[in-house]
């Protein structure tokens, strides 16, 4: 039988550079990093995101509308080793997300807004998007570019990310290069930390994260990129 999708909450923050910080330092001595984030501790991610011709994903995330998805390729670290579609999907607060790989020659050719033959041979999610490309010309719109501090506990699939340096670029045929030009979207010394789990967050890592300033905010990367580049 085909199992249910695991639904993850993602809380979002907007935080200064002392807050980051300060909780940078509770989650050293607290959980561990990621371990692809090698010496630097933390690694450089690169999305294309898609929208359709009348920017439904766009009018979506402005209006808050429930049960929304989007498409992106991601890359890590500038490099084509390691090229992910994904189709990341929110409901009734929550999200979702599928993937599956392609290769470089298939990633140049959906960067030109040409969606792959052989429809039948495609996974699901690469089948979707091939689908939405050829009924809703779906095709790329943005590039959205930042570093992530990244620290990891297994128990509830915790995720505690600090995003910085968040950046659009418009010049979609630049993904694949090393550097591509791109303008900061994010006020000076405002960052993004983001607290991803399935069922439970742990509480002493609920009680490390406290700032009497916190607030949750309702913040898309996708948008505010579309919005400001």
């Amino acid at each position: 039988m085909k199992s249910e999708p695991k639904f993850r909450h993602e809380l979002k923050y907007v935080i200064s550079n002392g807050q980051l910080a300060l909780l940078r330092h509770r989650m050293e001595g607290l959980i561990p990093r990621d371990i692809h984030t090698g010496v630097s501790g933390q690694y450089n991610i690169r999305s294309l995101y898609f929208d359709d011709y009348d920017n439904r994903c766009y009018y979506e995330n402005e209006n808050g509308t429930d049960l929304r998805e989007k498409f992106r390729i991601r890359i890590y670290n500038h490099t084509h080793d390691r090229i992910r579609l994904e189709c990341k999907r929110k409901e009734r607060g929550k999200t979702y997300k599928t993937a599956c790989s392609i290769t470089e020659t298939q990633c140049r050719q959906l960067i030109r807004g040409q969606y792959l033959p052989d429809i039948s041979q495609q996974l699901p999610v690469l089948r979707k998007l091939t689908l939405e490309m050829m009924c809703r010309r779906m095709h790329p719109v943005v590039i959205v570019e930042y570093d992530r501090i990244p620290y990891v506990y297994q128990n509830g699939n915790v995720r505690i990310t600090f995003d910085t340096n968040i950046a659009a670029a418009s010049t979609l045929t630049g993904f694949l290069e090393d550097t591509i030009v791109k303008r900061p979207i994010m006020p000076a010394g405002q960052q993004l930390l983001e607290v991803k789990y399935d069922e439970y967050l742990p509480d002493f890592i609920y009680r490390a994260l406290q700032l009497d300033s916190l607030q949750q905010t309702a913040f898309s990367k996708y948008y505010l990129c579309r919005k400001y580049s």
